[in-house]
């Protein structure tokens, strides 16, 4: 399947230029710009170990997905193609006013915009593969609407979450469910770490890693993800 034609020569570009991807923020009719977005692998001990690794030997690790794998205020995650393993990883999602690099740790709250709800869907058969293979893991994490998110809650309004519940249902089921203060890396930290590592830039988003409980979805199922202070994110998979 191909998409297309596109208008050529519109403005200077020999094709249109895609559709900035963007999240709302709560409380006004703005958008937040992404620029990336990076997501944390492993960060909570449970999950570490379900997933077959010792969390007290890793240093933190990241990989992207493509800022218009978010789906902004999401009711619906549709289930992707070439996979039959489809995974929900309920997560906190940090958004970044400010960047640059070698950021100190004492600093890097500065940098935060805001937070809200996350999924990082994940084509876990697909990922699986890749492992097994010692290759790159995007066909089980970069594919379309593969990170449904909710609304950006500033500081001002929540202040920096630390502490509180994060879980996830499906069909009123508890399947994860944690603590933010179980975190491996705290945000002031990955966002240090990430400075060392690339120049980060307002508009980018981290996705801070998920706690144990992951597991498949199926179409028709209802996901009711929770951060506490920050809010509630539902979608029913189609």
């Amino acid at each position: 399947m191909t998409t297309g034609p596109t208008a050529s020569g519109t403005n200077g570009y020999v094709l249109a230029p895609p559709e900035q991807a963007t999240l709302s923020v709560a409380g006004s009719t703005d958008r937040f710009p992404v620029h990336r977005v990076y997501c944390v692998g492993r960060n909570y001990a449970a999950h570490a170990v379900e997933m077959g690794h010792d969390p007290d030997k890793e240093p933190p690790f990241f990989f992207q997905k493509n800022p218009d794998n978010l789906i902004a205020d999401a009711t619906e995650f549709p289930y992707p193609r070439a996979s039959q393993d489809v995974h929900h990883e309920i997560e906190l999602l940090v958004a970044l006013q400010s960047g640059g690099e070698d950021i100190a740790v004492e600093n890097a709250l500065d940098c935060v915009f805001g937070y809200g709800v996350s999924l990082d869907m994940t084509r876990r058969d697909l990922q699986g593969e890749m492992k097994k293979l010692g290759r790159p893991w995007e066909i089980g994490k970069a594919f379309e609407m593969s990170a449904p998110a909710g609304p950006i809650r500033t500081v001002a309004d929540v202040g920096h979450p630390d502490a509180g519940d994060i879980w996830l249902r499906v069909n009123e089921e508890v399947r994860q469910s944690g603590d933010l203060n179980q975190m491996i890396w705290k945000t002031a930290e990955m966002i240090s770490i990430l400075s060392m590592l690339f120049t980060l830039r307002p508009g980018d988003v981290i996705l801070t890693g998920t706690p144990s409980g992951v597991g498949p979805v199926q179409r028709g199922d209802a996901m009711h993800g929770h951060v506490a202070g920050v809010g509630d994110l539902r979608l029913t998979v189609t």
